[in-house]
């Protein structure tokens, strides 16, 4: 039987693609892992590997074609022994049921193998292996397109019987959907005013959708400190005046990184993100770093970033960001993290609350370093550069007190800033 080549889902948050270019043709063979495609997602263009061999019967859906839903046959696979003649009609006038929501797939149970009658589809290499490992396919749940048994799938198995199903989860009361905006109705309160109308690309769908569901669903709650940056600036000018022969140049977000990283180890507690019915506490600080690209963002995560010195920071930050803005990040190059970082600091702005990327715990936003009137220790008025700094807090995941206490922890770390290196 054919089998359909589907439009995969790159990334977390992809509902559909632009099949940008074809790297085959009809008539070519292929195997698995071979590179087939090249697809925009709504994040970056990624490759597109095959999960099986076979001969490409027939491209569905032509170069540069946008708006591909995921899970959409692009293309038709012919197995060992099948011709054209078998592809019959293809599926291309079928429609499509829309992917499921993130939550939903997360709640879902992995399909079980497609069988007609006494038949188990798999591929032709799951098959081989599957013989020389003595496995039975009727008791391998296949990861493949429509529960099709893959190699990956029977590589690591064991013959063993199958799992018993899991009970169904009682059905649970929603709240009522929001209506949706309608387009028309607000295009017709500008009739006569003129405008130009901007489709929406892949990337600010996403943004839309995942910052809507962030504030709707997130008790955000916010801790606002101001930072003295006057030590920080005097050391930053002592180690770059050093490092210059080395080509390195700190910036101050490099230090925020560093402060923020350290932070999350000195109160492991808030180093957390929420799963859904349970927290995560991860070991590493792994930070993301907010980057703004034409019509969006991206959020780089720093990975083990209390592990690494000032200067490997800010030689991946650099790296990260300009990748980034060349739309050339990997898929786990912007995912997972459980804290983030955005700096409107360079662009003038004081203060402000961001919004936070679920599933982190927090984000940090950064304001500009202004000179201020303070009062010393010693009461008397001086001039400091001063930093706003405000905590937004996910409060399933941390409470006041440790929010409070991880924003005294990186103000710290900011005000001495030599200590980070130790």
């Amino acid at each position: 039987m054919p089998i359909e080549i589907l439009m995969p889902a790159l990334s977390p948050t992809m509902e559909d693609g632009t099949l940008a270019k074809w790297l085959v043709k009809e008539g070519d063979t292929v195997s698995s892992g071979d590179v087939i495609a090249e697809i925009e997602t709504d994040k970056a263009t990624m490759e597109f590997e095959a999960v099986d061999e076979g001969v490409i019967g027939k491209l569905l859906v032509a170069e540069g074609t946008a708006d591909v839903k995921v899970n959409t046959p692009i293309a038709m696979l012919l197995e060992d022994g099948e011709s054209v003649d078998d592809l019959g009609a293809t599926p291309e006038s079928a429609p499509q049921a829309a992917p499921p929501k993130p939550a939903e797939a997360a709640a879902a149970a992995p399909p079980a193998p497609v069988k007609t009658g006494d038949r188990v589809f798999a591929s032709p290499l799951a098959r081989r292996i599957a013989a020389d490992k003595g496995l039975d396919l009727s008791q391998i749940t296949g990861s493949g397109p429509r529960g099709r048994i893959v190699k990956a799938d029977v590589e690591g198995a064991e013959s063993q019987p199958a799992a018993a199903p899991a009970p169904a989860a009682a059905p649970t009361a929603s709240a009522p959907a929001a209506k949706p905006v309608d387009a028309s109705a607000i295009a017709k309160m500008y009739e006569g005013r003129a405008y130009t109308e901007l489709p929406l690309d892949g990337m600010r769908k996403t943004i839309a959708a995942r910052l809507t569901e962030a504030k709707q669903t997130i008790p955000h709650f916010y801790l606002r400190r101001s930072v003295t940056l006057d030590p920080l600036m005097a050391f930053r000018a002592q180690l770059n005046a050093q490092l210059e022969k080395r080509g390195v140049k700190l910036s101050v977000n490099d230090f925020i990184i560093k402060a923020c990283a350290l932070a999350l180890q000195q109160v492991p507690a808030a180093n957390a993100v929420w799963a859904g019915d349970r927290n995560l506490q991860l070991e590493p600080s792994d930070v993301a770093v907010a980057v703004a690209i034409e019509g969006g963002l991206f959020t780089p995560v720093l990975k083990d970033a209390h592990q690494k010195s000032l200067s490997a920071l800010s030689a991946e930050m650099k790296d990260l960001a300009t990748r980034a803005r060349d739309r050339k990040l990997a898929p786990h190059e912007y995912q997972g993290g459980s804290f983030a970082i955005s700096n409107l600091g360079m662009f003038g702005i004081e203060n402000f609350d961001a919004v936070i990327n679920p599933p982190h715990g927090a984000i940090l936003a950064v304001g500009a370093g202004l000179k201020k009137p303070v009062v010393g220790e010693d009461g008397t008025v001086k001039v400091a550069t001063v930093m706003s700094m405000t905590l937004s807090v996910d409060h399933r995941v941390i409470d006041g007190a440790l929010g409070a206490e991880l924003l005294q922890a990186i103000v710290d770390n900011l005000e001495n800033p030599m200590a980070m290196l130790a």
